[in-house]
């Protein structure tokens, strides 16, 4: 993306902290944007918006619980008094409550739905309103392959994740005529702290469901946001790109 298009630009991440997040903000800012790292925690936001300081990138961070309405709404009047407008909006933030069905607390449940799903629509609501004022911007959801197929055991994270799916679906209609875009990323196997965890038995049996052999990196997930956030997918919306080595075709 060029410089020219981007200067002025402004990116919020949320889960921006560490794993795709991060790689995400890493990437935006190299792209020339101005990246608000969002993450509950303040030492993981402002270790990844120091990095891209160091880096020569222009970067800040805020802490926010993405799972709390409120907290989203005064983050954004915080950010929107500071900022005109945010122009690229990647909501990435996500946590996993597995269990089986009949195991499954409403807790955990809610806990999952909250942070997954109904942040979205409180970024969306306050963040997007300026960006169709000013007749541009990017929003991209950070869904999973698990949105689209369901996964034994993950049905709160599947409900959230297809809900985010329906949710850049019907924004997508709702946006375009004033040129902001709306997709989703679903990723599949991603190689991050969160797979790194797994049993290895665990991982040879997910491997076997990717026909390219491999997890994928955090890096393919920043180069698809990438080109989402930039002049060249302006006719680009209401899409679901599946990086995933092929497991959801």
């Amino acid at each position: 993306m060029s410089e020219e298009n981007t200067k002025s630009k402004i990116a919020l991440v949320t889960g921006a902290g560490r794993g795709i997040g991060r790689t995400i903000a890493e990437s935006l800012a190299r792209d020339g944007m101005h990246v608000i790292c969002v993450s509950k925690s303040a030492s993981s936001c402002g270790g990844a918006a120091e990095s891209i300081k160091e880096n020569g990138g222009l970067a800040e961070a805020l802490a926010v619980d993405v799972s709390s309405g409120e907290e989203i709404r005064k983050a954004c009047e915080q950010i929107l008094e500071k900022h005109e407008c945010v122009d690229v909006l990647v909501n990435n933030a996500g946590i996993t409550r597995d269990n089986l069905l009949f195991r499954m607390d409403e807790g955990d449940w809610m806990d999952v739905i909250n942070t997954n799903l109904n942040s979205c629509f409180h970024w969306i609501k306050a963040l997007g309103r300026p960006m169709t004022r000013k007749r541009w911007g990017r929003i991209i959801n950070i869904s999973s392959v698990v949105g689209l197929t369901g996964n034994a055991g993950q049905a709160n994270y599947a409900a959230a994740k297809a809900g985010m799916i329906g949710l850049t679906k019907s924004l997508a209609r709702e946006f375009a005529a004033r040129s902001v875009t709306v997709n989703a990323i679903a990723p599949g196997f991603i190689d991050t702290d969160m797979t790194s965890g797994l049993d290895e038995r665990v991982k040879e049996v997910a491997l076997s469901t990717v026909p390219l052999k491999r997890f994928g990196k955090v890096e393919d997930i920043a180069e698809m946001a990438s080109f989402l956030s930039s002049e060249k997918a302006s006719y680009v919306t209401g899409q679901v790109f599946t990086v995933d080595g092929g497991m959801v075709m």
